[in-house]
């Protein structure tokens, strides 16, 4: 072993910043979710302002935890992994921080015009086209960064988490430039190229796999990296994880359609996208049961180790989301399901449970090691964040399931004569209650957050510069 590392020192300074900002963006994002969930509860809270509404702060939270949140998560996560699996630094320090400040610009341009209105109207897509090309470009960036460090590997085999993480990025790219083509009328307002039914299911081709590779298979490579550590056991099955990266990649893309049963996109369509979805199931769990079998012989772990729970459990999340989302794909399912809180409940079920819970987990088990330290501040605050998770989570997703299926059976009764049994302000009225224990849950899960944020800054705090630069030493020393 090598004493002169100092050169091929690992860049942790952009994993540390991006780190950070999961935190910041996630007490945002979750805040912002919490004040729309209270509108529904109490709609004065519109203040009577158009930028207050829920319609302008709804895309500005699912853009918040999604891209600022959930986004920082996967940068400060795979430019960790990549370099630790790879043996190796990044490939351009310059590179990767513009992908930091860059990404941090597209953000923050995101809470400025969507309040005002500036909007594509396209589900996880509202940006408009100037933000849009500004993420496009960090985003190749990113991948430049990623697979440049992949080429310099000191190692001969590519890690699979890191096999996920680029697949994540090769996608997202595909779809957000498809997805994004248009043609701008001002600096503000652009038309899409494409018009009806096609603009529809190129939207959902791109809606349904930002979930899918976005916050699928980019935290995927998260888990397959990040439980084995905090289990201190080698992954399951390696042999599965191939098996489940290549099902998983060649399947997820042909979803998309089951967002638009019963409309104008054409049956044969419909019905592809529900078969795709049902066999889905198979390596989504594939990937589930390889993560918890990691566990064979350590689940006594659980007992001491919260961050391990929070790995776990987000596990368990993951698992049970992806058998109901195949489940809802179902058309028969999907008539009563479609357009009710049973899909909101869905999607938080992925969002809080298995994407913000991972992502929670490997921040704590990054933080001490970028900070030169040997754990978080406080272990009990840990646990405390994670009984707020867990029950924030819970609370959410019973409370959707409930107005859901309400809601569905409601707007489908019919009278003797034809005519509907209930009005749509009577399934509201209903809903109500529902409302109220969602946002209580979801007070539940940000709250939580702000244990996380007083804990990082207490271990950052605790730490200094030499213990940190130190810490990137250390890693290369270990990992040779």
């Amino acid at each position: 072993m090598s004493t002169a590392i100092s050169p091929t020192a690992y860049n942790y300074k952009v994993v540390r910043q991006f780190a950070i900002m999961t935190v910041v963006w996630g007490i945002l994002g979750m805040g912002l979710g919490v004040f729309i969930a209270s509108q529904l509860v109490w709609p004065e809270l519109n203040f009577g302002l158009p930028w207050t509404t829920f319609g302008r702060l709804r895309p500005l939270h699912t853009n918040l935890v999604i891209f600022a949140f959930g986004g920082c998560a996967l940068f400060a996560t795979s430019y960790y992994v990549v370099q630790r699996t790879c043996q190796t630094r990044l490939i351009s320090d310059k590179l990767a921080a513009f992908t930091f400040w860059g990404w941090q610009a597209v953000i923050v341009g995101a809470i400025i015009t969507l309040p005002l209105g500036y909007t594509t109207t396209k589900e996880y897509a509202e940006l408009e086209w100037p933000l849009a090309i500004l993420l496009a470009i960090v985003w190749v960036t990113y991948g430049a960064v990623f697979f440049g460090t992949i080429t310099q590997r000191k190692t001969k085999h590519i890690y699979v988490g890191n096999w996920f993480y680029g697949a994540f990025i090769v996608v997202t790219a595909m779809l957000h430039i498809v997805n994004h083509a248009s043609l701008p009328v001002s600096f503000f307002k652009s038309y899409s190229a494409y018009a009806g039914a096609t603009d529809a299911m190129i939207q959902w081709w791109y809606g349904h796999n930002a979930v899918g590779f976005f916050l699928t298979t980019g935290f995927l490579g998260m888990m397959y990296y990040f439980v084995p550590k905090q289990a201190e056991r080698p992954i399951y099955s390696y042999r599965l994880s191939i098996v489940h990266f290549w099902a998983l990649i060649t399947l997820y893309i042909w979803a998309g359609p089951h967002h638009l049963h019963y409309t104008a996109l054409p049956d044969w369509a419909q019905s592809l996208g529900m078969a795709m979805s049902i066999i889905l199931l198979a390596p989504s769990w594939g990937g589930m049961i390889n993560g918890m079998m990691t566990l064979s012989g350590a689940w006594h772990k659980l007992r001491t180790d919260p961050i391990l729970r929070f790995l776990v459990v987000s596990l368990a999340f993951y698992g049970m989301s992806t058998f109901e989302g195949p489940m809802m794909a179902i058309k028969t399912v999907n008539s009563l399901s479609h357009y009710t809180d049973w899909t909101i409940g869905h999607v938080h079920a992925g969002a809080l449970g298995w994407v913000a819970m991972i992502s929670i987990g490997a921040v704590y088990h990054m933080i001490p090691k970028l900070y030169g330290r040997t754990q978080m501040h406080n272990i009990g605050m840990i646990n405390t964040h994670f009984w707020l998770a867990t029950i924030g989570t819970v609370l959410y997703i019973a409370s959707m399931w409930v107005n859901g299926i309400t809601q569905g059976l409601m707007w489908r009764a019919i009278n003797d004569d034809g005519t509907l049994t209930y009005s749509f302000v009577e399934a509201l009225q209903a809903s109500h209650p529902g409302f109220i224990v969602r946002a209580l849950g979801g007070a539940f899960f940000a709250s939580g957050m702000l244990f996380m944020a007083y804990n990082v800054w207490r271990t950052v705090r605790a730490s200094n510069p030499v213990e940190a630069k130190a810490a990137e030493q250390i890693a290369v020393v270990g990992a040779h």
